[in-house]
C-alpha cells in the first residue's frame, strides 16, 4: 500500500428539500455577500433557484447571480464572474448545479481572491494557489463528484485547451445534496453522469502493483451499486432510492476515497479532456468512446487487475478460464454497459469524425506536446496515444 492523506473536510447536507438549509449553511460558514453561480434556465423554471434565494434571504444574506454555464465550463465565463465577484464584494461563491457550475464556481473563487493574477496562470501553475474564497454547492446532477473533490476543470476557447487543477483550496464548505434535483434531467445528462461516476473510481482502480484490499473493497462496492442503479434510473428517474446512491456514489467516486493507499491515473480523462476542448462533446461520452481501446492496448501489463475487475464488478466466472480471457470478457461487457446506458464506445459514436492529422493533434494535446507520459500500466507517449484514438475510431 502506497502512502496517502485523506482529506475530505466538505460537509455533507443529504436528503429530501435539503436546498432550504442553504443560507443557514452560507452564515455558518461566514458569508454575507453571495455571488451566486448557476447554468440554463432549469433552475429558475423548477423553482430551486427561487427556493435558493429564499434560503438567503431569511438569513439576511445579500445576493447577486450569474447564469449562463455551459458544460465544458469556459475560462471566459469564470472571468467575468472574478469581475462580478470583486464589483460585489462578494465573501461567498455559491453554486446551484453540477460539475460544469461548481468547477466555475471554484475557478471565480480562486480569481476573486487574487485579483492581480491571471486565471489561467493559476490554473496552469504559473501562479501558485495560495489563497481563494469559500465556495458551497447546491447539487443538481450526479456526475463530476466536484461537491467533494479537490479538483476543478476549465476549457480556454482562445487556446482550444481544456485543463484541470487540484488543490485543497477546491474543497468546498458544505454540498447540500437533494436527489429529487435529479428527477428531471434529459436522459443523457444521466446516462453521461452514471459513465463519469465509474470512470473516476476506475481510474484509480487499474493501477498494478499494490496492495490495497479495503480500498479495493470500496471500489468495488461503489462501482456495483452505481452500475445496478444505473440502469434502475434509466428506467424509471423519479426513483428516489436509485438516484439518492447514485448522488452518493458520485461524490465518494471523486473525493478521493477510492485512492487511498493506490492512487490514481487519470488517463482516460486526458484522453477525454482532448476531445471536449476540440469538438466541445459531453465529458462523460468523450470517457466511455475511448475507454475500450484504452483498456485493449493495455490490458496484457496487469491482466489480474482486469480479471478481478471482471469478476468483482461485473461478476463473470472465471471458471475453466485463462486471466486474459476473463480480463477481455471484462472489457467487452462494460463497453456493453456503456451500449446500454445510450453512450458511444467509438469514436464515431461520438460524432466524431477526425482526419489523421486532427487524431495527431488530439495525441499531443492529451500529452501537453509529448512532454509527460499517460498512464500507470504502460507509459503512453503521443505515440501510443495516437494509436489509441486511431483503434477508438
Amino acid at each position: 500500500m502506497e502512502n496517502f492523506v485523506q482529506y475530505t473536510p466538505t460537509e455533507v447536507i443529504f436528503g429530501r428539500e435539503t436546498e432550504n438549509q442553504t443560507g443557514e449553511e452560507v452564515k455558518k460558514w461566514g458569508g454575507s455577500r453571495v455571488l451566486l453561480i448557476y447554468g440554463g434556465g432549469s433552475v429558475i423554471r423548477s423553482g430551486l433557484l427561487e427556493r435558493v434565494k429564499m434560503s438567503l434571504e431569511s438569513e439576511g444574506i445579500a445576493c447577486e447571480e450569474l447564469g449562463g454555464v455551459h458544460p465544458n465550463p469556459r475560462l471566459s465565463f469564470a472571468e467575468k464572474g472574478v469581475k462580478k465577484a470583486i464589483a460585489c464584494r462578494a465573501d461567498f461563491i455559491l453554486a446551484v448545479g453540477g460539475g460544469s457550475v461548481i468547477d466555475t464556481a471554484k475557478a471565480i473563487a480562486h480569481g476573486a481572491a487574487n485579483p492581480e493574477a491571471k486565471l489561467w496562470d493559476i490554473w496552469t501553475g504559473k501562479v501558485p494557489l495560495m489563497k481563494s474564497m469559500p465556495v458551497g454547492v447546491v447539487l443538481t446532477i450526479a456526475a463530476a463528484g466536484s461537491e467533494m473533490s479537490d479538483s476543478a476543470v476549465l476549457t480556454n476557447e482562445e487556446l482550444g485547451k481544456k485543463a484541470g487543477i487540484n488543490t485543497p483550496f477546491n474543497r468546498v464548505k458544505f454540498a447540500i445534496m437533494n436527489p429529487e434535483l435529479t428527477f428531471t434531467l434529459p436522459r443523457y445528462q444521466l446516462a453521461c453522469g452514471i459513465t463519469d461516476i465509474m470512470m473516476h473510481t476506475m481510474e484509480r482502480y487499474f493501477i498494478p502493483g499494490i496492495n490495497c484490499e479495503l480500498t479495493d473493497e470500496i471500489a468495488e462496492g461503489l462501482l456495483r451499486t452505481v452500475m445496478r442503479n444505473g440502469m434502475k434510473a434509466m428506467k424509471n428517474q423519479k426513483d428516489y432510492d436509485a438516484m439518492a446512491e447514485i448522488m452518493w456514489c458520485s461524490s465518494l467516486s471523486h473525493n478521493d476515497l477510492t485512492s487511498c493507499g493506490r492512487g490514481k491515473d487519470f488517463s482516460v480523462h486526458k484522453f477525454g479532456h482532448a476531445l471536449s476542448a476540440k469538438y466541445d462533446v459531453a465529458h462523460g461520452a468523450s470517457l466511455s468512446a475511448v475507454w475500450g481501446s484504452w483498456a485493449r492496448f493495455q490490458y496484457d501489463a496487469a491482466p489480474d487487475r482486469f480479471a478481478r475487475f471482471a469478476e468483482q464488478v461485473l461478476e463473470i466466472s472465471s471458471k475453466g478460464k485463462s486471466q486474459m480471457e476473463v480480463a477481455l470478457q471484462g472489457i467487452e461487457k462494460t463497453e456493453e454497459y456503456f451500449h446500454n446506458l445510450g453512450m458511444p464506445v467509438s469514436l464515431t459514436e461520438l460524432g466524431v469524425h477526425s482526419s489523421d492529422e486532427d487524431i495527431h493533434a488530439l495525441s499531443m494535446d492529451a500529452t501537453m506536446g509529448n512532454t509527460i507520459k499517460l498512464s500507470r500500466l504502460k507509459p503512453l507517449s503521443a505515440t501510443q496515444v495516437y494509436e489509441i484514438y486511431k483503434m477508438a475510431i
